[in-house]
């Protein structure tokens, strides 16, 4: 079954150049107005992903990430100035899928320094695991352990069953992991699978001035 994989950082909500006011009405309507099975995202403000599932007519799953002290705290100071408090509104890692059911999910801790760092992934109806990333930034070779860690991770959810990592590996030339083929990539965002291939080349969406990455988008099949 062909699967439409969106994997994009949103900045923690914020525009390129920088927006004084929330972006949720902008992110939603654009991330809703794509064709997409799967979408993976990172560095969204934790009241996002209920919010965004809504907008896209999508179940959505999230797993914490980094700098979130006081949750409810920094979503009253920081949701009216994403510009000015930036990722220290705090982090989480989403994933949204449309018309297809999520039997399973499940966060792995990849790291505590200089970041707290999660993998997370789903299975789906037919038994795919699809799995979201956001390495350290840090340096490539600490982005390499979180995306070894996460592969590891996954293979060990999946036990043999078709598997899908995609997100922001911070990783810009093309990343390895054991027994995955790469299938997509742009400048650090990526998609890796095993079991599965590409079906075409993956590309980048336009999103405007929103987020400093861009959106990139492969379908993949068995």
């Amino acid at each position: 079954m062909a699967l439409r994989v969106l994997t994009w950082n949103l900045f923690h909500g914020r525009s390129k150049p920088e927006t004084p006011h929330s972006l949720l009405p902008e992110f939603a309507a654009l991330i809703a107005s794509w064709e997409w099975d799967v979408a993976l995202l990172q560095e969204v403000l934790p009241w996002w992903p209920v919010e965004l599932g809504r907008a896209a007519k999508a179940s959505a799953r999230m797993a914490l990430t980094s700098r979130n002290v006081l949750p409810a705290l920094q979503r009253l100071i920081a949701e009216p100035f994403p510009h000015i408090f930036k990722s220290w509104s705090g982090g989480s890692n989403a994933i949204l899928v449309r018309d297809r059911a999520i039997l399973e999910h499940r966060i792995v801790q990849l790291r505590l320094r200089p970041e707290r760092r999660v993998a997370h992934g789903v299975r789906l109806e037919d038994g795919t695991w699809i799995t979201n990333l956001h390495a350290q930034v840090h340096g490539e070779r600490g982005a390499q352990a979180d995306l070894d860690r996460a592969a590891e991770a996954t293979s060990a959810w999946a036990a043999g069953a078709p598997t899908v990592i995609g997100g922001d590996f911070n990783i810009k030339g093309e990343p390895t992991a054991f027994g995955y083929r790469h299938l997509a990539g742009h400048w650090v965002d990526h998609v890796l699978g095993r079991g599965v291939r590409a079906v075409g080349r993956g590309h980048t969406l336009e999103r405007g001035t929103l987020s400093d990455h861009a959106p990139l988008v492969v379908t993949v099949d068995r």
